[in-house]
């Protein structure tokens, strides 16, 4: 699988964070903002990691499209209870 950019910048966030306990805990304290996905980002850039919103967005949309592209017949609509690509980063977070 050829990574593009954003799942590069994103990898070596996660990798970054495993080993600085400041970056991790300031990441997963998003989790329960108002505006979860907007403060994640900004956390990202305040440490220096280009991990931009509109790239996250993408990134979750992307991630699901896939996965209605890989349902037999193709799907025509979202499955209920697919996590979201901000949760599964908070997952690996933890």
């Amino acid at each position: 699988m050829v990574m593009n950019m954003f799942e590069k910048e994103l990898k070596r966030l996660i990798n970054d964070a495993e080993k600085n306990p400041e970056l991790k805990n300031a990441l997963l304290k998003t989790r329960g903002s108002d505006d979860m996905m907007k403060d994640f980002c900004d956390v990202c850039q305040s440490f220096g990691y280009e991990i931009y919103l509109g790239e996250l967005f993408a990134y979750g949309q992307d991630m699901n499209d896939s996965k209605l592209r890989a349902t037999n017949g193709g799907g025509s609509f979202a499955i209920e209870g697919w996590d979201d690509a901000l949760e599964n980063i908070f997952d690996e977070l933890q």
